[in-house]
């Protein structure tokens, strides 16, 4: 599955949180919330894994919150910039990146009515030195944002009923008010994505604010598609092969990009490793793509054409398998030496599918932890000049089990810690074959 643009910032993305250090320039609120928040961003930003396990056995937490520890070393921190709203149970608030100071962020955290320890939350990062007086919005504006999305959710979402339960629901929220309180557009857009997981609980559907969204396509024109200058710079996703000791293999990569433009790159990678007796590949950190790539990669460690998957597509009512391919540029690694596939909570869409696969095919084993559990394919449309929208159209099919992984993401063989996951692959593989 793709993707859409708009979830690489909303939908599976962490909450990042403030510095504990400079919270005294910036006061937290002394509510079930913002209680909540202080004991959140400390553990955050003291960058201990001690602590971190202490949090998360006193608190309930949501994904977005467990999943953002994942991202402490990337980050840095944040800097907890202004508390923009604040009840009892509900803030509002503004982070700066420590590693890259001029990015900005914007926070949201629930805490459950009666249970101060149950939280939820969410963030956008918005991009650098945005000013928060360039984010208010009017009453007209939240009218026509949510009229919009019920619009397109009336007409778009793949389950029809579902559709139109989430077109009257924001329809009936906006008429008793439930919006009036949105003076900000990220804020309105983080409430919009809580209503409507609150209903599908679907990964892939979600709005986004931004500050600025890219031109529209003229009338009756596409948007450009991708070029290969704009893989060049992530090299296709592909962030390590080598030969580990023992003659195993090892690949990591975190997209599955078009197989058009990196087909090749991707093959290159999987030859290298084709002599190896044992294959890692590691989608700990990879985020989805294109099925046609998870296809291409697959057809490496697979001797003869192999049905994969299928995927329907409900504005067209027709249903696309997909096979691995009867040749490939290249080497095969094949379909008879060990496959370890790791993951983590932050593995999603195409990867989850990639696992999946493979693991219903009996192909992989899969070790790590139960992946983020989005199996639909969805695209963008607009609702405004500053908010966008991801409407899934379609789903995922797997020819063994009939289903998917959609909302229960990919179970692990193994289960083990994402950090801990290598070793433990690393570990399987010499006891396994000690000789080879």
């Amino acid at each position: 599955m793709s993707r859409a643009s708009l979830l690489a910032l909303t939908l599976g993305v962490t909450l990042f949180l403030a510095s504990a250090p400079l919270l005294g320039q910036t006061p937290i609120p002394n509510t079930p919330a913002g209680n909540a928040l202080r004991a959140w961003l400390d553990t955050y930003n003291s960058d201990d894994s001690a602590r971190v396990a202490a949090f998360l056995r006193t608190y309930q937490v949501d994904f977005p919150i467990r999943n953002s520890f994942h991202f402490r070393q990337m980050t840095g921190g944040f800097d907890l910039v202004s508390v923009e709203v604040s009840e009892p149970r509900h803030v509002e608030f503004f982070l700066r990146h420590h590693n890259t100071p001029a990015m900005i962020a914007y926070g949201m955290l629930d805490v459950a009515a009666g249970d101060p320890t149950s939280i939820s939350g969410n963030a956008f990062p918005l991009g650098p030195n945005v000013s928060t007086e360039t984010l208010r919005i009017d009453r007209a504006t939240r009218v026509a944002v949510v009229g919009r999305a019920a619009a397109i959710l009336d007409s778009f979402y793949y389950s029809p009923a579902i559709g139109k339960q989430l077109s009257d629901t924001l329809r009936a929220r906006l008429a008793r008010g439930a919006y009036d309180r949105y003076r900000n557009g990220p804020g309105l857009a983080l409430r919009l994505n809580d209503d409507l997981a609150e209903i599908a609980h679907d990964k892939h559907l979600g709005v986004r604010y931004v500050p600025t969204l890219p031109p529209k396509p003229p009338a009756g024109e596409a948007p450009p598609a991708p070029s290969r200058a704009d893989v060049d710079e992530s090299n296709c996703g592909f962030k390590k092969v080598e030969q580990l000791d023992g003659n195993v293999g090892y690949v990591r990569f975190d997209a599955f990009e078009e197989a058009r433009l990196c087909g090749s790159t991707a093959s290159a990678a999987m030859t290298f490793l084709a002599d190896t007796r044992a294959l890692i590949i590691d989608l700990r950190e990879n985020g989805g793509g294109k099925p046609e790539m998870v296809a291409w990669i697959a057809s490496y460690v697979f001797d003869r054409r192999t049905h994969l998957g299928d995927l329907w597509d409900s504005w067209a009512d027709s249903t696309h398998h997909y096979w691995t391919q009867d040749s490939v540029r290249g080497l095969r690694f094949g379909g008879d030496k060990p496959v370890y596939v790791l993951t983590s909570a932050h593995t999603f869409s195409a990867a989850e599918e990639f696992a999946y696969d493979l693991q219903a095919l009996k192909r992989a084993t899969i070790v790590g932890e139960t992946t983020a559990g989005g199996a639909h394919p969805a695209s963008e449309g607009r609702l405004g000049d500053h908010f966008a929208i991801s409407v899934p159209w379609g789903n995922s099919i797997n020819p063994i089990t009939g289903t998917n992984w959609e909302g229960v993401g990919v179970v692990p063989d193994v289960k083990v810690s994402a950090d801990e996951a290598l070793a433990v692959v690393l570990k399987l593989i010499r006891d396994r074959e000690p000789h080879q």
